[in-house]
């Protein structure tokens, strides 16, 4: 099963910028839709971006979008989110998603059986 990687995670001021990646040493990478999400301590997880298999298709919710760009190396076997224009309550732990079933990929959290262990990204004001 493919295993995922979060790292990029670190402290960061109000305003810059920050880019995760997700790795995973598995051939299959390619095989797999792939997504980011967010957690803080009390809340849901929050869906913050998905990409296709190939990579041609992504889609990043409202709530981000013009700030998060999702993008992916299927060479590398690396996903990543950009993270422009960071604000205090972009701070949680990040976490990327896998699923098998789809090209697309999906908005629910609940379609993906594969996550990676999280990376915490604080934002400082």
């Amino acid at each position: 099963q493919l295993q995922l990687l979060e790292s990029g995670g670190r402290v960061v001021q109000a305003g810059g910028s920050l880019r995760l990646s997700c790795t995973a040493p598995r051939p299959t990478f390619s095989s797999y839709a792939l997504a980011w999400f967010r957690q803080t301590p009390g809340k849901e997880r929050e869906f913050l971006g998905v990409i296709s298999r190939s990579g041609t298709v992504t889609y990043v919710p409202p709530s981000v979008k013009g700030r998060f760009t999702i993008s992916r190396d299927n060479v590398k076997n690396t996903m990543y989110l950009q993270m422009n224009s960071l604000k205090p309550e972009d701070m949680a732990i990040y976490y990327c998603a896998a699923e098998k079933g789809g090209t697309y990929g999906y908005i629910e959290e609940h379609r993906y059986d594969i996550w990676g262990q999280g990376t915490q990204v604080t934002v400082s004001s």
